[in-house]
């Protein structure tokens, strides 16, 4: 089964399930005079209505791509999933609002027997499905399901804390479901805020993951010709679809056949082990290590690297032995807050060195390292 089918059915059983929970609870709240348990029937309405969100932009997400958005619909689950959160949000705020007005003005409930079966019942159910609509959610890499699964599982706190609430007041007479309801709503508000400001994140672009960037730069290297790989920069387009470029190093002597040849090599090679599209690749020439160029290049990587803790490395370097022009890329970590002031002072000391050249330096980050 394909992911965007296994989104789908997944959630149609969640609402499903949701659906018929909500009719029970909703007969048994009204029966019972429990607002704790009628906010609960709400809010697997709400769950439902989560489904519902995440088919519709499952659907959405897997539309071909065309002129107007020629790299597809891929990021519409991140918005699915957004709203998903906002519906987290609006129930634990709705429920913190009712749950204020019982304490203003509390009412004692009636609890039955039936309907706290209903209400243990509701718990286990809720568990299990919470859990597995997670589950799926991860392997699928769905943010919207893992949304719905995390939903999910809150729907059972605030089903056992009804629960506990009922047997406090069968015991001693105290009411204390209206408190419980306000604890547990500040719960689930943070949640929503949780998960809105997580799925954000995602739609203005995160860092990839360490690992995939390790990875596909150690395929790139993985071919003869390659001596490194530098300045992989991936851009997401939804749950798993990347495309990118990266950056060679490879033999001053290569010839433009073999140069043609590896760089569509590379290209198959990281499509078919990560499923991620490398769109450019650029060449370095890389001088042999008694070259003056090689030479160079390894003691002002030595130098900089040693005096300067925010630099991790510099690569593509450039060597004009005619015009005494030196260039190259230094890749400055997230850490440096002032960047300006850093390239000041290597060119400084770099010139204090080598007074006979003229320094060009490109300032990089470690967008994915």
């Amino acid at each position: 089964m394909n992911r965007n089918k296994k989104i789908i059915r997944t959630s149609i059983i969640g609402i499903v399930t949701n659906m018929l929970l909500a009719g029970f609870k909703a007969v048994v709240g009204i029966f019972s005079g429990s607002i704790a348990i009628v906010l609960d029937a709400v809010n697997n309405l709400s769950d439902a209505l989560s489904s519902v969100i995440t088919i519709i932009g499952t659907k959405l997400a897997g539309k071909e791509p065309d002129r107007k958005h020629p790299l597809g619909y891929g990021r519409i689950e991140y918005l699915s999933a957004a709203i998903i959160s906002v519906i987290v949000l609006y129930a634990g705020i709705t429920s913190f609002v009712e749950s204020t007005k019982k304490i203003i003005n509390p009412e004692k409930p009636s609890y039955q027997l039936a309907s706290l079966i209903i209400v243990a019942v509701a718990i286990v159910v809720k568990i299990v499905l919470g859990t597995y609509v997670k589950k799926v959610g991860e392997s699928v890499n769905s943010e919207s399901l893992v949304a719905s699964g995390e939903d999910a599982k809150l729907d059972s706190v605030i089903s056992a804390s009804t629960l506990i609430a009922a047997i406090i007041f069968i015991y001693t007479g105290i009411s204390l479901e209206a408190w419980l309801g306000a604890v547990i709503s500040i719960v689930i508000i943070k949640a929503g805020l949780d998960m809105l400001r997580d799925n954000l994140s995602l739609i203005l672009g995160e860092r990839v993951e360490f690992e995939l960037s390790t990875e596909i730069k150690k395929t790139v290297a993985s071919f003869p010709e390659v001596q490194g790989a530098y300045d992989l920069l991936l851009h997401n387009y939804g749950p798993d679809r990347y495309i990118g470029s990266v950056h060679i190093e490879v033999p001053e002597d290569i010839t433009i056949y073999r140069l043609d040849q590896l760089e569509r090599e590379i290209s198959a090679k990281v499509y078919e082990e990560h499923g991620v599209m490398i769109e450019g690749i650029s060449i370095y020439s890389q001088n042999s290590d008694s070259s003056v160029a090689g030479k160079l290049r390894n003691n002002i990587s030595k130098t900089i690297i040693a005096n300067h803790e925010t630099v991790k490395q510099i690569h593509g370097f450039y060597l004009d032995e005619v015009k005494n022009y030196i260039a190259f890329d230094m890749v400055v970590s997230f850490k440096e807050s002032n960047k300006p002031k850093l390239l000041e002072d290597v060119i400084s000391e770099l010139k204090g060195i080598y007074p006979e050249y003229e320094f060009h330096i490109n300032m990089d980050r470690d967008f994915s390292d």
